[in-house]
């Protein structure tokens, strides 16, 4: 395999950016080929099928363009879609920003963790399961909050608007005497610090951006699969928006190529 190639990152929306600058801080000599899925957006709102379809697609186009590694940087479409997107890859390694989190919180003492994320994510009951078979005395609670996603894409975070609608979700009785908070969805980084305010920053918060970049860092140095040299990210949307294009530039500090394509 060519260390040289690509990482290719997917995910519903501007969320897996998030993944993206984290993996790019990381090993900074990497070449991206992101892939957001604006056209379907959010996918916390779609069927299993759906989302096993559209990421089986994006899956094909970056392996067509040759990537090394693929990372579903999208919590509904790791919950849902994994093991297909896995399969399809064959040999080429695909890591999900459920399982990095996961392994992360053997590292600290928790008695109740709270979980928020999509529908389509908190159904799944993945992150719970998962807790539960790691520690059977831990306290998991979890709380879907649908709007924070379609919110942040429109680009409404950290400011009133995101406050607004971010503590009427965690006042919840739900979420009551957490002491960390799971962010399960990658849109979620993005109003971190909105989050953070509403509990005074006393709760742990869990940030699955940071998590999976160390994960991806050690699987390609393990495989010896480390670029050497850097050239240029590649940004891909399945229907353009200005948006996408604006959020890329806040993240990258660069100028956007942004390329439509219909898969």
């Amino acid at each position: 395999m060519n260390r040289e190639a690509p990482i290719g990152i997917f995910d519903s929306g501007i969320g897996g950016l998030t993944v993206a600058n984290a993996i790019q801080k990381k090993l900074p000599k990497e070449n991206i080929i992101y892939f957001g899925d604006t056209k379907h957006l959010p996918y916390g709102e779609k069927s299993p099928d759906a989302i096993i379809r559209f990421s089986k697609k994006i899956t094909s186009f970056l392996l067509n363009n040759k990537c090394k590694i693929i990372i579903i940087a999208c919590n509904t479409a790791s919950s849902v879609a994994y093991e297909v997107v896995k399969k399809s890859a064959q040999n080429i390694p695909v890591v999900n920003v459920i399982d990095p989190v996961i392994n992360s919180l053997t590292e600290f003492n928790q008695n109740k963790i709270g979980i928020i994320g999509t529908k389509r994510t908190i159904l799944s009951n993945i992150y719970n399961d998962k807790l539960l078979l790691k520690n059977k005395l831990l306290k998991v609670c979890s709380l879907a909050t649908p709007l924070l996603a379609p919110m942040i894409e429109e680009g409404f975070f950290n400011d009133q608007v995101s406050k607004t609608v971010i503590d009427s979700y965690l006042k919840s009785p739900v979420l009551e005497s957490i002491d960390t908070l799971i962010l399960a969805c990658t849109h979620y980084p993005l109003v971190k610090e909105n989050i953070s305010s509403f509990f005074n920053n006393k709760v742990n918060i869990i940030d699955s951006s940071k998590e999976v970049a160390i994960h991806v860092k050690k699987l390609l140095e393990g495989k010896n699969l480390t670029s050497t040299k850097k050239t240029k990210n590649q940004f891909y949307v399945s229907d353009f928006t200005d948006s996408f294009v604006e959020s890329a530039k806040f993240f990258f500090k660069e100028k956007i190529n942004l390329k439509e394509v219909v898969l």
